[in-house]
């Protein structure tokens, strides 16, 4: 998972609770495959959801039956999360106070990078029962060589000292993120207090158009390095190349997730 300095990581970060609306219009559900396996592994129904942003990932663990109460940093996020229906307390999930409440499921979808790897799995082991379940998410996707090649060629000449990229091929963005599922599994397991690692996946494709793949790049965190020309120069070469593809794609994605379970 990414690995970043404080400074570089907390701005990044902050980045998303500035056009929320957009982030959740724009970033996709969680596959209901994956939810399902969720709530089957849970020994009950209380699920804390880590970083839980607008709320999507706790919407549908909601609409599957489960108690859930999101953690998040960001009081923009908050703030839309709660506009969803979904229960937040505002804080870093490494200092949050349960206030003595135990819980069956620990989430995080696509928010495990941003948790200190050692506080975060000793604030996990402090929330679950036994035999309750902690699962981190992420969403892998990929779009046709010549648009990728597009959004990074113009990331790389706007920003050509940035400490992040865009345009990682498919195969790089699996093993990277199959590596970190591992890593996160070896890293509960150690403790001692964790133990039945699972990995799970699931394919599926998404239809963008032109439009709509530019507004989500607008919601990935490296734009947040830019300047609002700079913004637009990536825009307009990512817009081109999806035009002179027919003015769509598809989008393969592949969401991958890790499951332990505590002693």
């Amino acid at each position: 998972m990414p690995t970043l300095d404080d400074d570089l990581g907390k701005r990044l970060a902050g980045s998303f609770g500035a056009d929320a609306a957009r982030y959740d219009r724009t970033r996709p559900p969680y596959p209901d495959e994956l939810v399902r396996r969720i709530v089957t592994a849970s020994p009950g129904p209380r699920v804390v959801d880590v970083g839980c942003g607008t709320g999507k990932l706790s919407r549908q663990l909601l609409a599957a039956g489960c108690e859930v109460i999101g953690v998040e940093h960001d009081e923009l996020m908050a703030e839309f999360a709660r506009g969803t229906g979904v229960p937040v307390e505002v804080s870093k999930f490494e200092t949050w106070n349960p206030a003595g409440r135990e819980f069956d499921a620990v989430v995080a979808g696509q928010s495990w990078h941003w948790v200190d790897a050692e506080a975060g799995v000793r604030q996990v082991a402090r929330l679950l029962r036994p035999g309750g379940v902690f699962a981190a998410i992420w969403h892998v996707f990929s779009t046709p060589d010549p648009i990728a090649q597009a959004l990074a060629d113009a990331f790389q000449r706007v920003a050509p000292q940035s400490p992040v990229r865009v345009g990682h091929s498919r195969e790089e963005s699996i093993g990277f993120y199959r590596a970190g599922c591992q890593q996160t599994a070896d890293v509960f397991v150690g403790t001692g207090e964790f133990t039945d690692p699972q990995q799970w996946s699931a394919e599926w494709d998404q239809t963008y158009t032109t439009a709509e793949y530019l507004d989500l790049i607008l919601t990935m965190s490296p734009m947040a390095l830019l300047t609002s020309d700079q913004v637009t120069e990536v825009l307009d070469s990512a817009g081109a190349a999806i035009d002179a593809a027919g003015g769509s794609f598809v989008s393969n994605y592949e969401t991958l997730a890790v499951a332990v379970t505590r002693n």
